[in-house]
């Protein structure tokens, strides 16, 4: 029974801190603060966090095209990572949570059922990316 529980414990803590860091983020400054103290990392999954935070901060510019300048680099940096990175899952995640929740005036969106299949896929099988499944079905249409 001990070993049970041990067990347990430690496959419900196996998520990793910066993506607890990072759905526990409630103001500019922590955004901020999760930017300044990943933007080094060179772990692709990082990464995908800190481009996606990057990209949020276009919200708090004042003129449009700062807003797009902003956005777009972060776009770039993410496809880029992407298309180097094609199976990993916290940079489908990512990307399905920003394509979902930004206007379509953006034009931004094609990647959506593919990031959701890919996803939906995930969710099916025990990997060691189980973490994420909580944060898929409560953060994205899936």
């Amino acid at each position: 029974m001990y070993f049970l529980c041990v067990l347990l414990f430690l496959f419900q803590n196996n998520t990793p801190k910066y993506v607890i860091e990072y759905h526990d983020i409630t103001s500019k400054n922590k955004e901020l603060a999760f930017i300044t103290k990943y933007k080094k990392n060179t772990t692709v999954s990082i990464q995908a966090y800190v481009i996606s935070l990057e990209m949020k901060q276009a919200e708090y510019k004042h003129f449009p095209w700062q807003k797009l300048n902003i956005f777009n680099k972060g776009k770039q940096k993410l496809e880029r990572l992407i298309s180097k990175n094609k199976t990993n899952a916290d940079l489908r995640y990512v990307r399905l949570v920003i394509q979902e929740q930004l206007p379509k005036l953006l034009n931004y969106n094609s990647e959506i059922e593919n990031d959701k299949l890919f996803l939906s896929e995930l969710l099916k099988i025990t990997d060691r990316t189980d973490y994420l499944d909580p944060y898929i079905k409560n953060n994205t249409t899936l």
